[in-house]
């Protein structure tokens, strides 16, 4: 992959999948984000889906809530090239939630080192397949 794009197969988008990544995923926190995921056999050719969110519990207005997720967006397709690589060297495919979880809006900056930390905590998560 060269391009640094975010495609329409690439955003999570089932219901089901997004209710299994909560029930039974595994999650963990780099402030501002928080990332529920899951190993899951997805029927697209990417490596990863993701969903980003943005609780209307603390942003009321909703051109709060766009602009937060349009930036985690941007950040997550600037940087999702490691996790890829990762991915495909380990033959897995996840799904996986990014919620904004602080109580104010952030500078990009500090959102994209958060996004940082967290593709590379994915990274060390991702156990290689057991030999058969």
């Amino acid at each position: 992959m060269t391009a640094f794009t975010f495609r329409k197969e690439e955003k999570l988008c089932s219901q089901k999948i997004i209710g299994e990544i909560f029930l039974t995923g595994t999650s963990f926190l780099c402030y501002p984000l928080k990332v529920v995921w899951k190993y899951e056999q997805l029927l697209t050719s990417y490596p990863a889906q993701v969903v980003f969110s943005v609780p209307k519990r603390l942003f009321k207005r909703a051109h709060d809530r766009n602009l937060l997720k349009r930036q985690l967006r941007e950040v997550y397709r600037h940087q999702k090239q490691d996790l890829y690589q990762a991915l495909e060297l380990n033959d897995r495919k996840i799904a996986f939630m990014i919620v904004y979880i602080a109580k104010e809006k952030l500078d990009f900056s500090q959102i994209e080192s958060a996004m940082a930390k967290v593709i590379t905590k994915l990274n060390k998560k991702l156990e290689p397949l057991p030999e058969v």
